[in-house]
């Protein structure tokens, strides 16, 4: 769904206010790889009330907030990793021209997450616009693009790997 995540930013901090929820303000993306996370469905309920409901219904008073602004060291990298790459002309263009088209974004909030924990399980809700999605997908697809030799070098774990 294409969202003004900006407005729904203010709207939701100005709720979590008068409900009376303690917020914790989080870093964006740092709930990834959590144990035990259980993801809202937003595709299905978007509506973020019914999602704190359940948080007040279970007496939780501290929600976790995180949102991101899209900048333009985003697109910035996928280029350099197209410059840097073996990816045939024709692709880097169309890649290229995909990025140019997320230009307008940039400074704009292309994620929201809140989160409560519930029986030592972290209860998530996240949004994403359908145009952050776009970039999402054209990461993966250069990233997955990109040779081994393109990535790190010849080193096992980039020079991390131990022999002790």
């Amino acid at each position: 769904m294409d969202l003004n995540l900006d407005t729904l930013k203010r709207e939701i901090l100005g709720y979590l206010e008068e409900a009376g929820f303690a917020v914790f303000r989080s870093s964006p993306g740092g709930l990834e790889g959590a144990p035990s996370m259980v993801l809202w469905d937003t595709e299905s309920y978007p509506d973020y009330q019914m999602f704190l409901d359940v948080a007040r219904k279970t007496g939780i008073k501290l929600i976790l907030f995180a949102s991101r602004e899209f900048e333009a060291d985003d697109i910035d990298e996928l280029i350099a990793q197209l410059d840097s790459s073996e990816i045939p002309r024709d692709d880097q263009r169309e890649y290229r021209s995909r990025l140019r088209d997320l230009r307008p974004y940039i400074g704009v909030t292309c994620s929201i997450e809140l989160a409560f924990d519930h029986n030592q399980r972290l209860y998530v809700y996240e949004l994403q616009p359908d145009w952050y999605e776009e970039y999402l997908t054209l990461d993966e697809e250069i990233v997955t693009s990109l040779s081994d030799d393109d990535l790190d070098g010849d080193e096992p774990l980039g020079g991390y790997f131990s022999k002790n």
